[in-house]
């Protein structure tokens, strides 16, 4: 049986964050989305520090914006993929940059795909949808249950 997954989205750029939901939705994506806006907000999530913190039995996928305030995507990526229990989450970076160093850093961390977010709207709905599609096909990791 397949497990559901949450999405959660660290995306600051309020334009990005609606387009990437409104086109999940379009292709048929009904999972629950929680946004993050900035990358400390992500991680008080992950690391289950403040009051939004996740469920330690729930399964998750991230969609993670390299360039963030307060702490960077790569450094949560970082963090995220050197803690054991949350090693397991797919990532997957969204940013406007195809920087080859920062694509190399985010593969060797361990990220699940670094994909470009074009600048032309059809493409950029074209893109989302395509990570729909890839969402509504993916495996998720078996979630070890904390007794």
């Amino acid at each position: 049986m397949r497990e559901e997954v949450t999405i959660l989205i660290a995306e600051d750029d309020d334009g990005h964050y609606s387009l990437i939901k409104k086109n999940l939705r379009r292709v048929g994506v009904s999972n629950d989305i929680v946004r993050f806006v900035d990358g400390q907000e992500t991680l008080d999530f992950l690391l289950m520090e403040g009051n939004n913190v996740r469920q330690r039995d729930r399964a998750y996928l991230l969609l993670l914006d390299i360039n963030m305030p307060k702490v960077d995507g790569i450094e949560v990526l970082e963090k995220l993929k050197d803690d054991p229990e949350l090693s397991k989450i797919p990532v997957i970076m969204l940013t406007t940059s195809d920087d080859t160093l920062k694509t190399q850093q985010c593969r060797e961390l361990g990220c699940t795909a670094y994909i470009v977010k074009p600048v032309e709207y059809e493409n950029f709905v074209a893109t989302i949808g395509s990570i729909g599609l890839f969402l509504s096909i993916v495996v998720m990791p078996e979630i070890e249950k904390v007794e």
